[in-house]
């Protein structure tokens, strides 16, 4: 409760409805004097850190220890002892991902020069692999001077010459898509037969590939890819969660259970999963800067091993919890929502990746 003095006008500041005690009861805004001074902003606003951290705990500790007790007790109605759960899900999917950006890979500078000086070798390895397609091609004119070899022969040597090294270049790229360039889109959309040109989409992302690739080295792709497909999660989470909602409706009772009751469960269901995330990130990083120490990796191993599991078997419990039916329906409920929530996801990820690789720069 504030302890700031009420002011003396009766009328909210807010819209404007008479107040006749400390709350407004059209909007709820406290009738208080806006200014304050140092001493009672401090005041307020350890007032609302000790609110919000005795929620925020008691949130979290039921969210990891109580699967789907978050659900019941905000679907009863008892909404002000914890966070809301679209809160909860912005608030740790915000720390998690934070997170995981800014922590740093645990190498080493041995690993780190031992990639740089494969990716010299391979430029190298590029630069020679040209060079001998110019020494084959002056050898072959050669033969045909000195009448070795006939016109038929170069041409065909010539063919062979271009095949390898389109091979060459294709072996290169980290997305192999079988053409060289654009050049040879293209040419093929504008003289091959229009059974073999390429579809509008299929050219267009095509495209995309080779110039996510252009002027970029193999280690270079990767880590763009890896940095641009790490930004997306979320996008893709936002995609998956509504789609994993609508799955647990398929298998429930219609008439007992809203689609807004799936998707509070699943809300807090991805939430823990986000969480369970964010601590492996955070002792991983921090065990690792011990450095190399086979125990700790031991343990490392140990807790990376329980979490997972617990993540995998998280579902079931709450699940049996939430929908009140018997065990031996929750597994093979759960097993079958599992499954095709697995092949749902193996869509979106393959998509993320895609969107992901072509928007690289």
């Amino acid at each position: 409760m504030s302890h700031n003095t009420i002011r003396e006008d009766k009328t909210c500041l807010n819209c404007n409805h008479v107040v006749a005690q400390r709350f407004c009861p059209n909007c709820g805004q406290e009738n208080i004097d806006t200014r304050k001074t140092f001493y009672q902003l401090f005041v307020h606003f350890f007032e609302d850190l000790t609110h919000y951290e005795n929620s925020f705990w008691k949130t979290i500790r039921n969210l990891i220890f109580k699967p789907a007790s978050l659900t019941k007790e905000y679907l009863s109605g008892k909404r002000m002892s914890y966070l809301a759960p679209i809160r909860l899900y912005i608030f740790i999917s915000f720390v998690t991902f934070f997170v995981i950006s800014i922590i740093p890979e645990n190498e080493n500078d041995d690993v780190v020069k031992v990639k740089e000086s494969t990716v010299y070798e391979d430029e190298l390895d590029s630069l020679n692999t040209k060079k001998d397609s110019i020494v084959t091609t002056n050898f072959i004119k050669g033969l045909e001077k000195k009448g070795i070899i006939d016109k038929e022969d170069v041409d065909s040597l010539q063919k062979e010459m271009e095949i390898s090294r389109k091979k060459n270049r294709n072996k290169e790229r980290i997305v192999n898509i079988g053409y060289a360039s654009i050049e040879e889109m293209d040419s093929i959309q504008k003289f091959a037969k229009e059974d073999e040109k390429l579809s509008d989409f299929y050219y267009w992302l095509n495209k995309k590939f080779i110039l996510a690739q252009k002027g970029k080295t193999q280690k270079e792709v990767r880590e763009k890819f890896t940095e641009s497909f790490f930004k997306n999660i979320p996008k893709g989470l936002f995609i998956y969660m509504p789609l994993f909602a609508f799955v647990l409706w398929l298998f429930q009772d219609k008439k007992r259970w809203y689609y807004f009751d799936h998707g509070i469960f699943t809300l807090h269901y991805f939430s823990f999963l986000l969480l369970a995330t964010l601590i492996i990130e955070l002792y991983t990083f921090f065990f690792g800067l011990a450095g190399e120490n086979v125990i700790l990796q031991s343990i490392v191993g140990i807790l990376d091993f329980i979490i997972i599991v617990y993540m995998l078997y998280y579902f079931f419990p709450a699940h049996h919890r939430f929908y009140g039916q018997s065990r031996m329906v929750t597994i093979l409920k759960g097993t079958i929502i599992f499954f095709i929530n697995m092949i749902i996801l193996g869509f979106i990820l393959t998509a993320l990746a895609a969107y992901s690789f072509i928007n690289i720069h």
